[in-house]
């Protein structure tokens, strides 16, 4: 019971860092692209310009990288149970 309340509870909190990791990076990601377009574009459609860039974003690299906050920890607890077991 105890190893499903940790589970339960380790997913959730990594769900909430997962949630503020990815608005911060979009929100730095757009104002990369508002600075981009103010210096060195400035014709056409701004909004338009910001949200070809979010959306090039959605399926960048970048942006899959922050499932890395989940797998890491995990992979953290697992080497830690399997060492202080089995490690002699």
């Amino acid at each position: 019971m105890a190893v499903l309340r940790l589970i339960f509870v380790g997913f959730f909190i990594l769900t909430i860092i997962y949630g503020i990791a990815a608005l911060y990076s979009r929100s730095v990601r757009k104002a990369k692209l508002a600075q981009e377009w103010d210096t060195e574009i400035q014709q056409g459609d701004r909004d338009a310009f910001i949200r070809e860039g979010l959306r090039e974003y959605s399926g960048s690299f970048r942006r899959k990288l922050l499932f890395g906050i989940y797998i890491v920890p995990v992979l953290v607890i697992l080497t830690i149970i399997y060492i202080t077991n089995f490690v002699n």
